[in-house]
């Protein structure tokens, strides 16, 4: 008898919560969720209840996998011998390894027969491209690890991608899905298993989870104010190389078009299609960009202010900075310092 079926005599009306690795899995896309059920069974049992849920690891069979960063998990059995009528919900998770999976068509199709028996089905990270190559998120919404999303609009055009959400759970279905859904980056996955707890035991125990783990039971914000902005590499941009060196030690000075073009030493014209087409954006998205990148930096130092930090960036006035981290982070300056600075933010003037 598989571990699954064993799990569901249990005499306790436990859910289990099943996360499927695989060699290369990011390691926290895996342990990370698992670990708010399972301190989800502590709050419980804390207060003295039964405790809710029972969590298996799967792989294509049992034994050890290795992540992504070199440490093993132990997976409780294969997938092709899990009792489907006995699972509450099925995570599949990201990694480099999830390219494996687009010509696996078995796996493929089990996840297609998954959805239709278990009442939830997920993803965290880049495991959404495993669930859109299943044909699963077709006409949902969804959204996955920023690095990925030009890839999951590229390829699968039926998705509705939601770029900056850091989930796509919602029980009510009102703004989001209930039953098949998705996550963003890596930590998005303790997210997505936080509003599952709280759908299932209310928003008092996942707050007490929440507590315990140190985390926001709902992130302000978007997933990109946690991705850093890298600068693309150079072989795509040789002509431009001298100056995106230039820019970040120079963000408070005039970085208008025609500044810019003629340190490049192109026409405006020709440096703006120059640029737009290595680049993929405009000089002057670029630009503000990376002004907001500098700012994440200095907001988390101790003590600044946001008129300066306004200042050394190139905004000018705070009401610009504040704009501009509307537009990239979906949070203000005084909402980043609050959360991110290494001492008690000392406020905005």
């Amino acid at each position: 008898m598989s571990v699954s079926k064993t799990a569901a005599k249990s005499e306790t009306p436990r859910r289990l919560i099943v996360c499927h690795a695989y060699d290369r899995v990011m390691s926290l896309d895996v342990v990370g969720p698992l670990q708010v059920f399972g301190s989800a069974n502590d709050e419980l049992t804390r207060t003295g209840r039964a405790a809710g849920y029972d969590v298996l690891v799967t792989a294509s069979r049992s034994g050890p996998v290795r992540t992504s960063c070199g440490v093993q998990l132990y997976a409780d059995c294969g997938w092709q011998d899990l009792d489907l009528s006995t699972v509450d919900t099925l995570l599949v998770p990201g990694g480099d390894g999830v390219a494996r999976f687009f010509d696996d068509h078995d796996f493929l199709e089990w996840l297609c027969a998954a959805e239709k028996v278990i009442p939830r089905l997920g993803s965290v990270c880049s495991g959404a491209l495993i669930l859109a190559e299943a044909g699963l998120l077709n006409g949902r919404m969804a959204t996955t690890h920023w690095s990925r999303c030009d890839q999951m609009i590229r390829d699968y055009p039926a998705i509705h991608l939601m770029a900056d959400r850091l989930h796509s759970y919602d029980p009510t279905g009102y703004d989001g899905d209930p039953h098949v859904f998705t996550s963003a980056g890596v930590t998005a996955g303790i997210d997505l298993a936080l509003a599952i707890v709280e759908a299932d035991y209310g928003r008092a125990l996942a707050l007490s989870v929440a507590r315990r783990l140190v985390m926001f039971l709902k992130r302000p914000g978007g997933q990109a104010q946690f991705s850093a902005y890298l600068t693309p590499e150079g072989g795509a941009t040789t002509r431009l190389a001298g100056l995106l060196e230039w820019l970040p030690a120079n963000l408070a000075e005039d970085l208008s078009l025609e500044t810019l073009a003629g340190r490049a030493g192109m026409t405006p014209r020709t440096f703006s299609r120059v640029f737009s087409r290595d680049l993929g954006m405009s000089p002057a998205r670029y630009v503000e960009r990376i002004r907001v990148e500098a700012a994440r930096a200095l907001l988390q130092d101790d003590g600044i202010t946001v008129s300066r930090v306004a200042e050394l960036c190139g905004f000018r006035h705070p009401e610009t900075l504040r704009r501009a981290f509307q537009r990239h982070l979906s949070v203000s300056p005084q909402e980043y310092a609050e959360r991110f600075a290494r001492k008690p933010y000392a406020g905005a003037i």
